[in-house]
């Protein structure tokens, strides 16, 4: 096996886990109508190496809110499971992306009855509940504005503006089965909606300790170390300045043009070189990155 193959092979296996090559075939192996095709900017997006970067920087402003991350931080073991739920989200983005329609609304049936289980009270006394609409939308809009970001700056195909506005209207769509309110269906609602939601946020120990957890001591095996900075040092890069302090995470202008991005374009492109060639959606999860 040569370097490409290997990398390519430890990439997958830990994005899509031991049933990726199984789920591979399903996913694309199905008879039936598809919602999106090929050529629409949710697969150009989701299917990018950038979803890497995309993905970290999600969890990341995601952690703000402080009953998304309660919900996160006492139902979904990422620091006992990491791996696991990366490769159950990065399988649902695969499936409503690439997927059937009998296939994404599967997927989506299962995820509304596991967040119909999420309930509980996060440590300021508010309860929390992981079908509620409004948090279902914070979710979305972080992920959407994360993934077009980062596919933005990192992607290998560039959206027009017209794209841009297609793949959140995209994006809504899955949005919207899932529960959520109202998602913005172009990018100018996307900028509103985010906007709005920021007299929401708050650092608290939990996204602190999870912003530690993700860019500090990653379950990652210490061969890909160096590439997983490179992903993180990109993902911090793209956050505003209003999202770090609560995290306690630096603003350095200068060191993130001229490092931070430099590395960052270098990992993405060799992620790209190392699951090509092969399906088109080499990262969201079970096909062969959320």
């Amino acid at each position: 096996m040569g370097v490409r193959d290997r990398l390519g092979h430890e990439l997958f296996a830990r994005v899509a886990g031991d049933d990726g090559a199984r789920r591979r075939v399903r996913i694309h192996g199905a008879d039936g109508p598809r919602r999106f095709g090929p050529d629409d900017p949710i697969q150009r997006v989701h299917g990018d190496a950038s979803m890497f970067v995309g993905g970290i920087r999600a969890l990341l402003l995601q952690s703000l809110h402080p009953l998304a991350m309660a919900a996160v931080d006492q139902h979904s073991g990422f620091r006992g499971d990491p791996w696991g739920r990366l490769q159950r989200t990065s399988g649902f983005l695969a499936e409503t992306t690439f997927g059937t329609v009998e296939t994404s609304e599967r997927a989506v049936r299962i995820v509304r009855a596991i967040h119909r289980r999420v309930r509980g009270t996060a440590p300021d006394g508010r309860p929390y509940a992981a079908d509620d609409p409004h948090l279902l939308t914070w979710v979305h809009v972080a992920e959407v504005d994360s993934f077009l970001r980062a596919h933005d700056r990192y992607g290998g195909s560039p959206l027009s503006p017209d794209e841009r506005d297609l793949y959140v209207a995209q994006a809504a769509e899955v949005a919207r089965a899932l529960g959520a309110d109202d998602p913005p269906t172009d990018t100018a609602g996307l900028a509103d909606r985010l906007h709005a939601f920021r007299p929401e946020l708050a650092s608290t120990a939990a996204a602190r300790e999870a912003a530690r957890f993700l860019l500090l001591t990653p379950p990652v095996p210490w061969a890909l170390r160096p590439g997983y900075a490179a992903l993180s040092g990109a993902a911090v890069g793209l956050l505003p300045r209003w999202a770090r302090r609560p995290l306690r995470l630096p603003w350095l202008p200068v060191t993130e043009t001229l490092a931070f991005r430099t590395a960052g374009s270098a990992a993405t492109k060799t992620i790209r070189w190392a699951m090509q060639p092969g399906p088109p959606n080499a990262v969201s999860g079970g096909a062969g990155p959320g």
